[in-house]
């Protein structure tokens, strides 16, 4: 039998400056990025009054209150950065986990976590279970 599953998209974006240790060419020195962000919870259930998952609001503020935290930061400075490079896939793992954290009060659960450098090219974070 099936089982009813809503995902819910929510995009928001930051600019921040990072440099990329261990890493021969231009992205090794410092310069920076408009990332933009695409966060994806899902649920399974809707709520009886508004038939809503979640509240597309509540989700978009919480994005962005996360987002603030590193919008026109230089990343290398800020924890775990300081010690993990801050390539998209390491954002997109870190920004799962905090949003992870943040909607955990939430009737959703992460479902994926993209960050991209450019309009044309980035990284997805999710986990599966076994």
């Amino acid at each position: 039998m099936s089982r009813p599953i809503w995902r819910l998209t929510i995009r928001g974006d930051f600019a921040a400056a990072h440099a990329l240790r261990h890493y021969e060419g231009k992205c090794e020195t410092l310069h920076g990025h408009n990332y933009l962000v695409e966060m994806i919870v899902e649920g399974e259930t809707l709520t009886p009054d508004t038939e809503l998952v979640a509240d597309f609001t509540a989700l978009k503020r919480e994005l962005r209150a996360e987002l603030a935290t590193i919008d026109h930061q230089y990343l290398n400075e800020l924890p775990p950065f300081d010690v993990i490079n801050p390539s998209s896939e390491n954002l997109a793992r870190y920004l799962y986990g905090r949003m992870k954290e943040r909607l955990s009060a939430m009737p959703v659960r992460m479902y994926s976590m993209t960050v991209g450098e450019t309009p044309l090219q980035s990284a997805t974070y999710q986990e599966m279970n076994d």
